[in-house]
């Protein structure tokens, strides 16, 4: 009798593999590895591909000789997205380092498209035009990269997203899934498939790319000593969450507090087409059935917790930021504007850089801390306002997960903010949660109708009746946002 499923969770700042019990749905075990990251010239981000490979591949086999290789049924698998590799067909060694979703080196080329083809894009793939998205690194690989056009002359060249890799080292197969391909703009989210037009565009040869197959498609066999465990079950972080966070009806929408800040919203099996600035994107599949959500990201959320505490010092842990926040009643007119990389939706400007305002000789580090995790609510308010604008539907609760989500101050702000109920579960890794439900249903282990009920809330957080205050600041921080955009 299996026992078991492995989530393997490739997040951007570390990898994690956890044992799924089936008959509990609950998880029993976690190995986790922290993954570096590399900052070689202002706004760019690398990470070794190599590392993401054999730490995966550590967790991993410290899941299976716990568990015991005849005790897992398979293994289900959950990445950071739009970050790729560009690696030899033929060894699996990467060719350059992996540029991280974060990393801005292509924003002059991006900003260089043309309105017609930014239209184009728009259409097909349901993205912005941004150095966010996966086209213009292949690009800048292939460009700048000797070894790159030496492999594809060869014949001998794989290019994808950090899920494909994976999968490639660990099975041999060349393969992505739906929600990881719509992440690249190239992929037509429409006829889900990669592009001709965009292909040739981008100067991406599709030889170079892997065959897409849904979420809940088995995608190849990893061998361990002892035996072969299916890995199948395979989407994008955020996509993960969603799934995981039981958002399987339209209207459905969580909250992820990561390195960024994600907002999916579940449209069903409608295409939204945005008018204020967000994603459409594929929020997982299921055999034949495409279930599409909206998306807003803000790059940087719990990377802003980090700073305080790495770069400024002001804390040592990150829930030290809790005691701060509370410690005062407001940020005495402080406001920051989380912008080190850039804002993502629903502004999608490259330039702008973070900032603190509202400064005066009475600021304390309280009042700098509690302003950026109010900033992270802010951000998430911006990007709900849009979605319901977009979708036409209103939010009745939000479902939230992430680090971030621990941090009761903030949970209770963002639900004051927003107006409506915050709900977080009592299994907070919904991401490695989704991965191994999506393995469980490609395995035939259990069906659609048990994700529901898997799901159980820990704390609801529910708005104040006078929320005033918070309107008041919500105004001065979108004051802080439009400074920041025009510096």
């Amino acid at each position: 009798m299996k026992k078991y499923i492995i989530a393997l969770d490739a997040g951007t700042t570390s990898i994690r593999a956890m044992l799924f019990d089936i008959a509990e749905k609950r998880f029993a075990l976690t190995a986790q590895q922290e993954v570096e990251q590399s900052f070689p010239q202002s706004g760019w981000v690398e990470q070794d591909a190599d590392e993401i490979y054999y730490k995966a591949a550590y967790v991993l086999n410290r899941c299976v000789s716990v568990a015991g290789a005849e005790h897992v049924a398979g293994i289900g698998l959950a990445n950071q997205r739009e970050t790729v590799v560009l690696w030899n067909r033929e060894t699996g060694e990467p060719i350059a380092p992996a540029i991280v979703w974060q990393c801005r080196r292509t924003s002059e080329f991006c900003a260089s498209v043309p309105k017609e083809m930014r239209q184009k894009i728009a259409e097909k793939t349901g993205l912005p035009v941004d150095a966010y998205f996966s086209a213009s690194k292949i690009k800048w690989i292939l460009d700048n990269v000797p070894a790159a056009r030496t492999l594809l002359q060869a014949g001998k060249l794989c290019a994808g997203t950090v899920d494909s890799y994976l999968i490639f080292k660990l099975t041999g197969r060349f393969v992505t899934d739906y929600t990881n391909a719509s992440r690249t703009m190239l992929f037509n989210i429409h006829t889900l498939d990669w592009d001709e037009e965009l292909l040739s565009y981008f100067g991406v040869p599709r030889e170079i790319l892997p065959d897409v197959k849904p979420c809940d498609a088995v995608m190849g066999e990893v061998e361990t000593g002892g035996g072969k465990i299916p890995l199948a079950g395979v989407a994008g972080d955020q996509q993960a969450a969603l799934f995981g966070q039981a958002c399987l009806k339209e209207g459905d929408g969580k909250i992820t507090y990561g390195t960024g800040l994600f907002l999916l919203f579940n449209t069903g099996e409608r295409c939204v087409t945005t008018q204020c600035g967000l994603i459409t994107t594929v929020g997982y599949s299921l055999g034949k059935k495409v279930t599409y959500a909206l998306e807003g990201s803000a790059f940087n959320a719990g990377s802003c917790v980090q700073w305080l505490r790495d770069g400024l010092g002001l804390i040592s842990t990150s829930a030290e930021s809790e005691q701060l926040a509370v410690s005062v009643p407001d940020t005495g007119g402080v406001r920051f504007v989380p912008a080190f990389t850039g804002l993502g939706a629903p502004h999608w400007n490259s330039e702008a850089r973070g900032m603190l305002a509202g400064i005066t000789r009475g600021t304390t580090k309280a009042h700098i801390v509690r302003a950026v995790l109010e900033s992270i609510a802010f951000c998430a308010r911006e990007l709900t306002d849009c979605m319901q604008t977009d979708s036409g539907i209103c939010l009745r609760e939000i479902k939230c997960d992430g680090g971030a989500s621990a941090n009761d101050f903030l949970m209770q702000f963002q639900a004051d903010v927003l107006g409506i109920a915050v709900n977080r579960p009592s299994e907070r890794e919904s991401t490695a949660l989704g991965a191994a439900l999506l393995c469980g249903i490609a395995l035939g282990l259990f069906g659609e109708s048990e994700i529901s009920s898997s799901r159980k809330a820990e704390r609801i957080f529910t708005p104040a009746k006078d929320r005033s205050q918070q309107e008041k600041w919500y105004a001065e921080y979108l004051k802080a946002v439009k400074r920041a955009l025009m510096s």
